[in-house]
């Protein structure tokens, strides 16, 4: 009687043993699956994010190129305006006019370089969201048991 008891005891036990070792590689697997499958959100997520703020780069370009068009346009028409009020000096109506073109060249300026950062910005986020989405591929790619979907 004793040896069956000690036999069902050393089963029992050994049985505890060896699923706790199971739940525990098991636990494991779960956990590097949930780190991939996160990982893989992370790196879809900024994938479309790319996409979005290259779909933005044709838009701001051509916004630069415009103000910087019309810049160019308010410098040359404030420069005609300021010779002729170096020829008379004393014609108020030309000082406005001189004065008027003067500030809409200032103004046209400020919006060209405005669009230009803005594009430049645009360009280094570009940039830093493809150098994140590298790390995240290479990150992904060396997680065990991760299976690429092709």
């Amino acid at each position: 009687m004793k040896t069956i008891v000690g036999a069902l005891v050393l089963t029992f036990t050994t049985m505890t043993l060896f699923a706790q070792v199971v739940s525990k590689d098991s636990l494991n697997n779960l956990k590097q699956r949930k780190d991939a499958i996160e990982v893989n959100k992370k790196l879809t997520d900024n994938k479309l994010e790319l996409a979005k703020l290259e779909n933005e780069v044709a838009k701001k370009t051509a916004e630069a190129d415009k103000t910087a068009d019309q810049a160019q346009k308010s410098a040359d028409e404030n420069r005609k305006n300021a010779e002729r009020l170096g020829r008379d000096p004393q014609d108020r109506k030309l000082a406005r006019k001189a004065g008027k073109s003067a500030s809409t060249a200032q103004r046209d300026a400020k919006k060209a370089r405005k669009a230009s950062e803005s594009l430049e910005k645009l360009r280094k986020d570009i940039e830093s969201l493809r150098g994140k989405i590298s790390d995240d591929e290479a990150k992904l790619a060396s997680m065990p048991g991760y299976m690429p979907n092709n």
